[in-house]
């Protein structure tokens, strides 16, 4: 039988240890923060103890790749999930499932079941927060340590194109996040259209 809070532990406590420094935005908080938003969207919509379960355990996995690799890092991500969560009595068809999950945070987001959905939204809870400036100035740092982000002229123009593109997918998040959401949107359209 699976073994979820052993799963869960083992793999938080690894990120914890085992992330790099430069990952100021995908860190071991931000594992912590995607837990806690799925969790409370989760409270909004009918699914059974496993499915929780299993959901919990594709959270806390699904950045895990990034101790190895920056890009297609969700691959990494299952890649472990495969290897690990069999010595945890995990089922073939519960781990596909866990990574089914995982991969429903690549970016862009295609979410086809409910608990994908869940994952998609808490991945990108923060854009409908009031904290959103300050979890944003984190992943403009981390990708200007990548050297993905020269200048932040690309980096205003990167989040206004996300957001505009950007959709949830449970009804929790349409109803409590997108409002904020598209508020932080006319900032930094107003922010942009002051730097010309």
């Amino acid at each position: 039988m699976a073994n979820f809070f052993n799963a869960e532990a083992a793999i938080i406590e690894r990120l914890k240890h085992e992330l790099s420094p430069k990952l100021t935005y995908h860190s071991y908080f931000h594992t912590l923060d995607v837990l806690n938003a799925a969790m409370i969207i989760a409270s909004t919509e009918n699914i059974s103890k496993e499915e929780l379960s299993l959901l919990r355990v594709a959270v806390a996995y699904h950045d895990s790749g990034f101790i190895e690799a920056y890009k297609d890092h969700e691959l990494k991500s299952c890649e472990y999930a495969r290897k690990e969560l069999p010595d945890q009595g995990f089922t073939a068809d519960q781990i596909e499932l866990i990574c089914g999950i995982i991969m429903a945070t690549k970016i862009p987001q295609n979410p086809t079941t409910l608990l994908q959905q869940i994952i998609a939204d808490a991945d990108l809870d923060y854009l409908g927060r009031p904290e959103y400036q300050h979890i944003a100035a984190k992943l403009y740092d981390e990708l200007t340590k990548q050297n993905l982000i020269q200048d932040e002229k690309k980096w205003m123009a990167l989040q206004e194109s996300f957001i505009k593109s950007h959709k949830y997918f449970t009804n929790f998040s349409k109803k409590n996040r997108e409002h904020v959401k598209l508020q932080h949107l006319q900032k930094i359209i107003e922010q942009g259209s002051g730097n010309d």
